[in-house]
């Protein structure tokens, strides 16, 4: 039986995209399938008792430096730590993942790209032109999918996955939701690799 993994991330997420290779390679060696759910992180942040970085206590937000370098080596991927259009509002290139699946389009490429143009390149996702060109680069059909993630049906769906995330325990970006056990965080991966190769039953929190 072919495994489904919910995905809650977001293109502003580091952690989402220093893992975000990593998790392709891993779905595609056990023929899992991933369901995409952008999320809006700062609400979701106050929502679940988060803070956006910059209203963390000083010795959080250093720590977090060091963890960023630490997993720009073991990835082995470029990563600006302060890059030039970050933090941003994502909802424009969060939503064209979301109408590029609702399209029939594996949307994993754009996501690649679109993380790297922020972590990497220091392009601007606010801007539709630069969100379009990412989507074209990636094979997509990027004017007929920017078109579609700026329709209000789109951002209804995009909005309904912040409640999806909350109902599903989720509270950071990435998030992995295997037949309901959360696996939080890109350093979580290993784990969730041998949740997959075992095949064994989900561990839960009591209800």
């Amino acid at each position: 039986m072919t495994s489904t993994i919910s995905y809650y991330f977001s293109l502003t997420s580091p952690w989402a995209y220093l893992g975000h290779d990593a998790f392709r390679e891993i779905v595609a060696r056990h023929g899992a399938k991933i369901d995409y759910r952008p999320v809006d992180l700062i609400n979701l942040f106050g929502r679940t008792g988060g803070l956006p970085v910059g209203q963390r206590h000083i010795s959080r937000q250093r720590y977090r430096f060091v963890e960023l370098q630490r997993w720009r080596e073991k990835r082995n991927v470029p990563l600006n730590l302060s890059p030039k259009h970050w933090p941003f509002t994502p909802a424009l290139p969060d939503s064209l993942i979301i109408a590029a699946v609702e399209a029939g389009h594996d949307p994993a490429e754009y996501i690649s790209r679109g993380m790297r143009a922020v972590w990497a390149e220091d392009r601007d996702l606010i801007d539709a032109q630069t969100v379009k060109e990412i989507a074209d680069q990636a094979g997509l059909p990027g004017d007929e999918l920017l078109a579609a993630a700026q329709a209000s049906r789109i951002g209804d769906l995009y909005e309904q996955n912040k409640q999806r995330a909350e109902e599903d325990g989720c509270f950071g970006s990435p998030t992995y939701i295997l037949k309901g056990e959360i696996f939080w965080g890109q350093d979580r991966l290993d784990l969730l690799d041998d949740a997959l190769r075992s095949g064994r039953e989900p561990f839960l929190a009591p209800e």
